[in-house]
């Protein structure tokens, strides 16, 4: 990790964006029971954090895809940093919704795109990938070529690697679960002994709390 990603890393649990707490875990929608919360959206409200998200993204795009012609952003979580790096960049931009609009045009895809346009889609947060692949896969059914997948933050689920994989989608992250740890340490925000907790905890969190 670089100095950068590890500034972003600090500021994700300053604003507590991500949540840490293994002796009072959180329920997730699927249930799951998860010593770590995560709403990225949350760092919108803060400029210093936004920009430095925005330009870590930016960088990465320059660095990895400068053959990009188009960002899109997966609705909804990153709707606005998708936006806020298109504007940067000065290209295009288009979102993904989770399903078709019910009504009107019935999109998918909100924005102008042209088959054979290179793209990259932009994600706030990786758990199994599920939703950021479903978002890739109707880019493709749309003729654009997907060029790769940059987030915020994954916590490196092995599924979500396999996933990723047999979709044939490039995933690179601002930060990760590992990192996180680190600097959660490192800042005083978890104790050394809680850090074996939330290891065990991403190696199967569906069933961590049976265990």
């Amino acid at each position: 990790m670089t100095t950068s990603d590890n500034l972003i890393t600090k500021y994700l649990l300053q604003s507590k964006a991500i949540k840490l707490e293994p002796a009072k875990p959180f329920t997730w929608a699927s249930g799951w029971k998860s010593p770590i919360y995560c709403d990225n959206r949350i760092t919108l409200s803060f400029p210093e954090i936004r920009d430095c998200i925005r330009d870590g993204f930016v960088e990465k795009v320059k660095q990895l895809y400068p053959q990009a012609d188009v960002i899109a952003g997966v609705a909804t979580g990153a709707i606005a940093q998708g936006a806020l790096v298109a504007d940067k960049l000065q290209l295009p931009f288009v979102y993904v919704r989770s399903a078709p609009k019910s009504h009107g045009t019935e999109n998918l895809i909100e924005g102008s795109l042209t088959a054979g346009q290179k793209v990259v889609v932009i994600e706030d947060l990786i758990s199994t990938g599920g939703s950021s692949l479903q978002a890739v896969e109707a880019l493709r059914k749309a003729g654009v070529e997907v060029l790769g997948m940059l987030a915020i933050f994954t916590y490196g689920f092995p599924v979500a690697e396999n996933n990723f994989k047999s979709h044939d989608v490039t995933l690179h992250t601002l930060t990760n679960y590992m990192n996180l740890l680190d600097q959660a340490v490192a800042t005083g925000y978890i104790k050394e002994e809680q850090v074996e907790i939330l290891k065990e905890w991403r190696k199967s969190p569906d069933t961590w709390m049976q265990k």
